[in-house]
């Protein structure tokens, strides 16, 4: 049985920037494109290519979120890959609708029988909690077993095995325990981005999502600084990071 202690956060798509012949920018200093698309977007509302203030694209970009001018942040994508984290964290992720987009792993179609299960941040470094906890888990793993082996029989009338096999999994998942772990594709702009992260990297958010949306801050800050260095991580009291940002509600 895998178990989880962290999730993974991997950065699979990226915007990119096509900046028209006709209207270029008198850039200053380097940046990403989806950096340099928020500005060029920016700019094209005051027809301000020339850069008269000779601003970088960073010091263009704080002044934007300074002044809540978040609109032009919305033209840059960045789409990640979330993997560690349980299914009772992803159901309150998908909360966050404007913006956002999910394909998530489907129980109904994925053998559940190798699951992985993620370890609630509470309990990490307690050995009592953590072997009660995985003892629980792989009772719950093995009852999913033997509830889609039961099914497969009762429904062996079914002659098409693909759709047996969805029979079988859509029910024995009632089984699992919201600990399950689960994958899953998330794209959003970084307006939203944003938004989101402001809500879920405070200390009031439950522990589980607030661990998860500080390590997609950390790779989004990677990526694009402009865009998301205004977030400052910290450790909290309770012993968790946590993160505070400058401009709220971009």
């Amino acid at each position: 049985m895998e178990v989880f202690r962290a999730p993974r956060v991997t950065l699979i798509a990226r915007p990119e920037f096509l900046e028209p012949e006709h209207l270029r920018v008198q850039w200053q200093g380097s940046a990403s494109a989806g950096e340099r698309l928020a500005e060029f977007a920016g700019r094209i509302c005051y027809m301000s290519q020339h850069n008269p203030a000779n601003r970088s694209t960073a010091d263009y970009l704080e002044n934007i979120k300074k002044q809540g001018h978040g609109s032009v942040l919305e033209h840059a994508v960045y789409v990640l890959l979330i993997e560690g984290i349980s299914r009772s964290c992803s159901h309150e992720l998908v909360r966050h609708r404007a913006g956002f987009g999910y394909s998530q792993l489907s129980q109904r179609y994925v053998d559940e029988s190798h699951a992985a299960f993620v370890v609630p941040p509470a309990m990490l470094g307690d050995p009592a909690l953590e072997s009660e906890w995985e003892r629980e888990m792989a009772d719950a793993q093995a009852a999913y077993v033997r509830a889609v082996e039961a099914l497969m029989q009762r429904y062996a009338w079914i002659a098409d095995k693909v759709h047996r096999r969805k029979v079988a999994r859509e029910a024995a998942r009632s089984v699992l325990p919201n600990a399950t772990e689960v994958k899953i594709v998330v794209s959003a702009n970084a307006r939203a981005w944003r938004t989101m992260l402001e809500l879920r990297t405070s200390e009031g958010a439950e522990l589980e999502i607030r661990r998860m949306a500080i390590a997609c801050l950390r790779v989004l800050e990677r990526e694009a600084p402009a865009l998301f260095a205004d977030f400052e991580i910290y450790r909290a009291d309770d012993n968790h990071d946590a993160a505070r940002v400058a401009y709220h509600k971009v």
